[in-house]
C-alpha cells in the first residue's frame, strides 16, 4: 500500500442517496471519534498544561480541507486548524502522501496555526489506497517563555507544515531541530508522541467506520453533515430582525500601556450574516490576531448566539462573511506578534455580543471577564535544568435573563482547567497561599454577574514571571441596567519588585497576587429577589456597603 500512489476517494454522489438515521448515526460517530481522540492525548500526555488543565483540541476534516467535527474543548483552536490543511495541500501533492504520513506545523503565516505555542499534527487517513478524511489535534505547549513579542522572529520557533513521520517512520532530523529550540525539550517530546497517539485514535476508528459503511458513505454523510449545519445557522439567522448592528468596546491589554478601541458593524439580511470588524493598526506586541484567529471568535460567538446545537462543522461558517481591515489588529500580517492573541479575541466576542443584544435580548449575556488572565513562570532547577510552567485563570461569566452568571470560570473561546494546588507545589517551586473568589467583583443586577478569582503565589525560587490580561481598567459591561463586574489586576506583595510591563524578575519568597475580571449583571439590581441578595451577602460574595447601596437592602447583615 505504501508503494501506491495515493487518490482521493470517488464523489460522493456514488454512495446513492443516504437516509437520514445512517447520517445522524455516522454524526455521532464523527463526534465519539474526536472525543476519544482528545482523551487519548490527555491521558497520554507529559505536561501539565495538557494532562492537567487539558488545553488541547481534536477534529476531523475531509479531503477538501473542511471540518467534519471538532471535539468540545477550547474553541479557539478551531484557527489552529482552518488553515492547516490549505497549506498542507499547497506544498505537498496528492500524489505524494501515504499512510504514516504526519505533518507538524505551528507558524501563524505559513503553518496554519494562531500563536507558536500551539503545535498542530495532522495526518491523513486512508482507505483502500483511497484519502477519506485527516486526523488533526493541537495542544498548547508551555515552552517559549521569557521572549520578546515585538514581532513573530522574538517568540519562538516558527514551523511550517512539514512531515514529522514518514509513512509511519520518524523523521529524527526534524523531531531534534524541534527540540533543540525549546526550553523543556523532554516535555516536548513526550507530548508530541501522545499528539501521534491520538491522531492515530482517529485513523483506526475511521478506518473502522469506512470498513463497515463504505468509504463513499461516508463522504457523503460528512457533507449532508455540513449541509445540515448551514441549514440550521440560516434558520437561526433568519430569527433576527434584519438591519445593520454596531457595537464598540475598549481593549485594554495589562502591562502594555496600550488602549484600543474595537468596533464590530453587524449586517443582517434574511438568513445570512456579514461581519465588519475595526481595530487600530497593528502594534509591536503579542496582542495582534491572524485571520483565522479572527474567524474562531466570530464562529464561536454567532453559533452560541443564533444556535448553540449546530453542529461543530464548517456547513455552519456558510451564511456569514467576516472582514478586517488587513495589517490591523484583529487581521495582522507578517511579522505581527500574536502569543497573547486570546485577550483580543474574547473581545471580538463582546463585540458580537453587545451588537447583538437588541435584536436577541433573550440569548445575549452581559460581559463576561473578557479576557484570558494567563501567568507565565520559568526558572532554573538546583540540576540546571529549566523549568516553565503556564496557567490561565478563569473569571465570571456575564449574567443571563434568567440565571446568575457563573462564578470562576473561563468563557467563551477558552475552556481549560486550573491546576490543582497540590500538583503545582509538587511540579515546581511556587506554593499557592490562596485561592478564592473575589467579593463585590459580580456585576449587580437582577441577575448578578459571576465572580472573578483571586491567586496568590510565593515563588519559592528566583524566576522570571509574565502575566498577561485584559479588563483592567474597563469593566465588563452589564445588560438591561445590569451594572458592571470587576476589574483584573496583579498586586505585589512587600518587597517584591513591580515589573516594568507586564513581566519580570520574582526573587525567593516574593509573593504576588493575580485578580481576574468579574463580570456585568442583566437588568436592575433593585429587581433582584431579596432573598437572593441575603444569600449573596451571608455567602460573601457581596458585603453589606454594596447590598445598600447597589441592591437597595435594608435587611440585617448575615
Amino acid at each position: 500500500m505504501n508503494t501506491q500512489q495515493a487518490t482521493s476517494r470517488p464523489d460522493a454522489a456514488t454512495a446513492g442517496a443516504l437516509d437520514p438515521i445512517t447520517v445522524e448515526i455516522l454524526g455521532n460517530a464523527f463526534g465519539s471519534i474526536a472525543e476519544e481522540m482528545g482523551e487519548a492525548l490527555v491521558r497520554a500526555s507529559y505536561s501539565t498544561n495538557i494532562k492537567e488543565r487539558r488545553d488541547c483540541s481534536t477534529a476531523l476534516f475531509d479531503t477538501k480541507g473542511q471540518v467534519l467535527c471538532q471535539a468540545e474543548h477550547i474553541p479557539m483552536h478551531l484557527g489552529s486548524f482552518l488553515a492547516m490543511l490549505p497549506h498542507i495541500m499547497a506544498r505537498y501533492p496528492l500524489e505524494t502522501l501515504r499512510p504514516g504520513d504526519v505533518f507538524i506545523g505551528n507558524d501563524a503565516y505559513e503553518g496554519g496555526g494562531t500563536h507558536l505555542p500551539d503545535i498542530v499534527l495532522a495526518e491523513p487517513i486512508f482507505h483502500e489506497d483511497h484519502l477519506v478524511a485527516w486526523a488533526m489535534n493541537t495542544a498548547h505547549h508551555a515552552d517559549f517563555f521569557d521572549r520578546g513579542n515585538a514581532h513573530i522572529y522574538q517568540e519562538g520557533l516558527r514551523i511550517p507544515p512539514v512531515r514529522l513521520f514518514r509513512a509511519g517512520e520518524l523523521q529524527q532530523e526534524v523531531q531534534e531541530l524541534i527540540l533543540l529550540n525549546c526550553q523543556v525539550p523532554s516535555e516536548r517530546m513526550s507530548d508530541l508522541r501522545a499528539q501521534r497517539a491520538a491522531n492515530q485514535v482517529g485513523v483506526q476508528r475511521m478506518q473502522a467506520l469506512c470498513a463497515r459503511y463504505g468509504a463513499a458513505t461516508i463522504t457523503a454523510a460528512g457533507e449532508a453533515l455540513q449541509d445540515y449545519a448551514e441549514k440550521k445557522m440560516r434558520a437561526g439567522i433568519a430569527r433576527i430582525p434584519d438591519g445593520t448592528y454596531r457595537y464598540t468596546d475598549r481593549f485594554d491589554p495589562l502591562g502594555q500601556n496600550l488602549d484600543l478601541e474595537m468596533s464590530v458593524e453587524i449586517v443582517v439580511e434574511g438568513d445570512a450574516m456579514k461581519l465588519h470588524f475595526d481595530s487600530p493598526p497593528q502594534v509591536r506586541s503579542g496582542i495582534n490576531v491572524v485571520y483565522t484567529g479572527l474567524l474562531s471568535a466570530v464562529y464561536f460567538a454567532v453559533k452560541s448566539l443564533v444556535d448553540p446545537d449546530v453542529l461543530p462543522n464548517s456547513g455552519l461558517a456558510r451564511p456569514l462573511t467576516v472582514t478586517a481591515k488587513e495589517g490591523t489588529v484583529l487581521n495582522c500580517k507578517h511579522p505581527a506578534a500574536v502569543n497573547s492573541r486570546i485577550n483580543a479575541c474574547q473581545r471580538v466576542v463582546d463585540l458580537v455580543y453587545g451588537a447583538l443584544a437588541p435584536g436577541l435580548p433573550d440569548r445575549v449575556t452581559a460581559a463576561g471577564n473578557g479576557s484570558c488572565y494567563s501567568a507565565l513562570f520559568s526558572g532554573v532547577r538546583d540540576d540546571g535544568s529549566i523549568w516553565a510552567y503556564l496557567e490561565t485563570i478563569g473569571g465570571g461569566m456575564g449574567a443571563r435573563q434568567t440565571l446568575d452568571g457563573l462564578d470562576g470560570v473561563h468563557v467563551h473561546l477558552t475552556n481549560t482547567s486550573n491546576l490543582p494546588a497540590e500538583s503545582l507545589e509538587k511540579e515546581y517551586p511556587l506554593t499557592l497561599l490562596r485561592y478564592e473568589l473575589v467579593e463585590n467583583s459580580g456585576g449587580a443586577g437582577r441577575q448578578r454577574g459571576g465572580m472573578g478569582l483571586r491567586r496568590v503565589y510565593r515563588v519559592e525560587r528566583e524566576c522570571r514571571m509574565m502575566v498577561n490580561g485584559s479588563r483592567h481598567a474597563y469593566s465588563p459591561w452589564g445588560v438591561n441596567g445590569g451594572l458592571p463586574g470587576g476589574k483584573g489586576g496583579i498586586v505585589f506583595g512587600a518587597g517584591a519588585e513591580p515589573f516594568n510591563g507586564n513581566s519580570g524578575v520574582l526573587k525567593a519568597g516574593d509573593v504576588i497576587e493575580v485578580i481576574t475580571p468579574g463580570a456585568g449583571g442583566y437588568g436592575s439590581p433593585l429587581e433582584r429577589p431579596r432573598d437572593l441578595v441575603h444569600e449573596d451577602l451571608r455567602a460573601g460574595n457581596i458585603d453589606a456597603t454594596t447590598a445598600r447601596s447597589l441592591y437597595g437592602y435594608e435587611g440585617a447583615p448575615a
